[in-house]
Formats: C-alpha cells, sequence, structure tokens
C-alpha cells in the first residue's frame, strides 16, 4: 500500500499536466524533480507534510502540499498568472485516488516573489487536503 500523500501527488501531477490553461503558460513542463538544464516557466510539486487527522472509526490525514512555479518572465505578471492557473485548477477538484478519500482540497495561499538569485519570480501554492482511508 502506498502512502496517501504519494497517491494524491501522481494525481495531482496528471492533473496539472492534463490542465490545457496551465499547458498554455508553461507548455507542459511540471515535474517532481526538476531537471539541471529545464526551460522557464515551469511548476514543480515542492513539498508534502501529513498530520494525523482521526475521527471515531476513521484513519484520516490532512496534508498539506505545495507547488513551486519558477518564471524569469519580467516582473511577477507571467509568475501570478501560472500560481492562479494552478490553484484555479487544484482549488475544490474532487480528486479521485486508487486506494484513499479526497474529502476535500483546497487552495490556501499563494505568495509571490523574487528568488535569491535576483533574476527568477518564484511563486509557491499552498493547498490542504482531507484524505482517509
Amino acid at each position: 500500500m502506498t502512502s496517501p500523500s504519494l497517491e494524491l501527488q501522481g494525481v495531482i501531477v496528471a492533473r496539472l499536466k492534463a490542465d490545457m490553461a496551465l499547458s498554455t503558460l508553461i507548455g507542459g513542463r511540471v515535474y517532481d524533480n526538476v531537471p539541471e538544464d529545464a526551460p522557464f516557466p515551469y511548476v514543480n510539486f515542492a513539498r508534502v507534510d501529513i498530520l494525523q487527522d482521526d475521527a471515531t472509526c476513521v484513519t484520516g490525514y490532512e496534508i498539506n502540499f505545495g507547488v513551486d512555479v519558477w518564471s524569469r518572465g519580467v516582473g511577477f505578471v507571467e509568475a501570478e498568472k501560472i500560481a492562479h492557473a494552478v490553484a484555479k485548477s487544484m482549488h475544490n477538484w474532487d480528486a479521485t485516488l486508487a486506494t484513499y478519500t479526497v474529502i476535500t482540497l483546497q487552495h490556501r495561499q499563494t505568495r509571490v516573489f523574487r528568488d535569491a538569485d535576483g533574476l527568477t519570480s518564484h511563486g509557491v501554492v499552498e493547498f490542504v487536503a482531507i484524505v482517509t482511508e
């Protein structure tokens, strides 16, 4: 049996790759492990935190995860458009998993800022999912 977060990650990556509005902005570049020479812009599955969230007779998990946006477009315009497309694609999405059940999946916040290199716009799009066995 796989972990609920790994199962969720698989369907998230598939959804982002299939989202036409997002693909128009990033050319289908959705990564788990970003290639060293990846062209900009792109998104990657960035982090996951799992909290046990059981209820009576139900094994549950609160899964907090982030999708990072990377752009070299002038200013924040491109990064913000991509971040919005990611949030729109995922918020309240009725995701289906093979082993687990997604109760809710919601966008929590988006931050866009200049990366430490001074050239790259970096967006962090954060979500929370409640999943049960």
